[in-house]
């Protein structure tokens, strides 16, 4: 038994079964997977994947159970490795960052800039994509940490803690005649073309259940991932902007006016999250408390122990 052949397990499983992504991920041969993946399953005396001729198409029962085993032994490793770099140079290495636009673009710029005169010698990877890749990414260790609004809760082997609280906004051109509603209504808005977030991303979800409540249909003409894109929309008059209240306090509004939407949709919770029993470097957890202060390393120690 191996690490290749354990790797190999792995990756077969979150590669939906497709050996050509596996030999693709792991810079190998498809027949050099399929090797690994026999020779273990012959040492163990079990099948790990149900096949369908050559093609495997699953995990067998007693396969479910292994891969959880294999997923602890290859995170003890990659904990172990960690270890080592820790007490080989404290202040030196990588740390991974994976968020979506509207963190990256309104939220880390002051948190990166403290933790970089902090350790000048730790290079950032700053990852931005959706909710659910950075979840992925952390889950397989491409990502340290992942930040987000939507999404990262769900996930079993993920430890997530809530960072802060926030509140959409409604942007409008100047003299828009939502300026003299007071207060903005789910009816008034739902006159008007809407311009907002992709499905997924920054509170969108709760965009949409108020609406649903009132059983309004509202319609929403153009989506987007970055609040700026959204705003430079709704500056052409091509809608009404609904976006993420830090994407106003902390860069501006392009001249637009603004209205507070606090009372149309539900607060959103901004977490952080990092995969459940991972090995924390000390400039990992100084990121975490940079960006949700009131964590202590007590609370973080806590949370990472693993499930069971």
């Amino acid at each position: 038994m191996n690490f290749q052949q354990l790797r190999s397990i792995r990756e077969t499983a979150r590669c939906g079964f497709n050996l050509t992504e596996v030999a693709n991920v792991l810079f190998t041969s498809q027949p050099g997977v399929s090797r690994q993946i026999r020779e273990l399953e012959e040492e163990l005396g079990v099948d790990i994947f149900e096949r369908n001729g050559k093609r495997l198409t699953g995990l067998t029962d007693p396969g479910r159970g292994i891969l959880h085993i294999i997923d602890r032994l290859l995170l003890e490793a990659e904990n172990l490795q960690r270890a080592s770099q820790e007490y080989a140079g404290q202040e030196i290495g990588t740390l991974a960052v994976a968020t979506t636009h509207t963190q990256a673009r309104y939220m880390l710029p002051e948190v990166v800039q403290a933790f970089r005169a902090e350790f000048p010698k730790v290079r950032i990877a700053l990852q931005q994509s959706s909710p659910e890749h950075i979840a992925e990414w952390v889950l397989s260790g491409k990502a340290d940490i992942g930040i987000a609004t939507e999404g990262l809760s769900q996930f079993e082997d993920l430890v997530s803690f809530p960072c802060y609280r926030w509140h959409h906004a409604i942007v409008v051109p100047q003299g828009h005649a939502l300026l003299s509603h007071t207060p903005v209504t789910l009816e008034a808005l739902a006159k008007y073309p809407l311009i907002t977030y992709d499905l997924g991303f920054t509170g969108r979800g709760h965009i949409d259940d108020a609406f649903k409540s009132a059983d309004i249909a509202p319609d929403i003409v153009l989506t987007a991932m970055d609040s700026d894109v959204i705003q430079q929309y709704v500056s052409l008059g091509l809608g009404v902007g609904i976006v993420a209240s830090m994407a106003v306090q902390h860069n501006g509004s392009h001249g637009l006016a603004v209205i507070d939407g606090s009372h149309l949709f539900a607060q959103n919770v901004t977490r952080l999250a990092v995969r459940r029993g991972a090995y924390l470097r000390q400039y990992t957890y100084s990121f975490i408390q940079q960006f949700a202060p009131e964590l202590t390393r007590a609370d973080i120690d806590r949370a990472l122990k693993p499930a069971g």
